[in-house]
């Protein structure tokens, strides 16, 4: 709590953190090296080798693309500390497979579960963990501010929760039967694809809406960034009215 105190005493209007970054961060090392020890431990002898590997591309895909691009984008601390606590979940149920990890067998007593629910669980922390970083994203990159750096990352994990669990119904046609169904992880659940898609939603919901009170209470100028940002800029439909213009350049060349 004392580190999100001091985070959110130095952000500037729009959320972001106004101070320079030193020349060696010590963070990011930290959480680059904590992730590989647990994913070396979680490496091996997975208890189904061919689902650990289908779990793991995507994970080494991304890491490898942070690494690669700190040092010209390096995110914010408060980003790389979220992004490594859901790679060390992940980590973890691919080893064991998410319907077969033993954090969810003993939450299940506690919380009178009749599935093992790591999965379940792991989905809401993609939305709940991932939003700041996307956000971080969508500021720096796109410019979004205002509202609409609020509900755009909640759109783009929607997104891509939805893409993913098209990945997993793809590998479970495509890879043999016995690794796509232990990748799916459904056990039984005809609706779990759409579960754990509102659980990601609902997660990525209340770290926006955590973030927008913030701002709000941090920032006087936010309240009206956010009605700038849904102002009408052109008020002149696009479509047919932009092909029009192409075609009177053409012709003009």
């Amino acid at each position: 709590m004392i580190c999100l105190a001091r985070f959110w005493s130095r952000v500037n209007v729009s959320g972001m953190e106004t101070l320079r970054a030193p020349k060696v961060r010590i963070t990011p090392i930290v959480c680059l090296g904590i992730y590989a020890i647990v994913w070396g431990i979680m490496a091996y002898h997975p208890v189904y080798p061919d689902d650990w590997l289908l779990e793991n591309i995507l994970a080494i895909l991304g890491v490898a693309f942070f690494v690669a691009t700190y040092r010209f984008f390096p995110l914010s601390n408060i980003s790389y500390i979220p992004l490594t606590i859901f790679m060390i979940m992940h980590a973890i149920g691919a080893h064991y497979t998410y319907a077969e990890t033993p954090i969810g067998d003993w939450l299940a007593p506690l919380f009178g579960w009749q599935r093992n629910n790591f999965d379940r669980v792991v989905h809401f922390s993609f939305g709940l963990l991932l939003a700041y970083p996307v956000r971080e994203l969508y500021f720096r990159l796109v410019g979004a501010r205002g509202i609409w750096g609020i509900v755009l990352p909640v759109n783009l994990l929607i997104s891509i929760s939805a893409i993913y669990e098209l990945f997993e119904w793809g590998a479970a046609v495509i890879v043999n039967p016995e690794a796509g169904i232990a990748f799916l992880g459904s056990q039984g659940d005809p609706w779990d694809a759409q579960k754990d898609m509102a659980l990601a939603s609902l997660g990525a919901a209340i770290t926006m809406a955590i973030t927008f009170v913030v701002l709000l209470i941090k920032n006087p100028e936010f309240l009206s960034e956010c009605k700038e940002s849904v102002r009408v800029k052109r008020r002149q439909p696009l479509g047919e009215r932009k092909l029009a213009e192409y075609k009177r350049m053409r012709d003009g060349d």
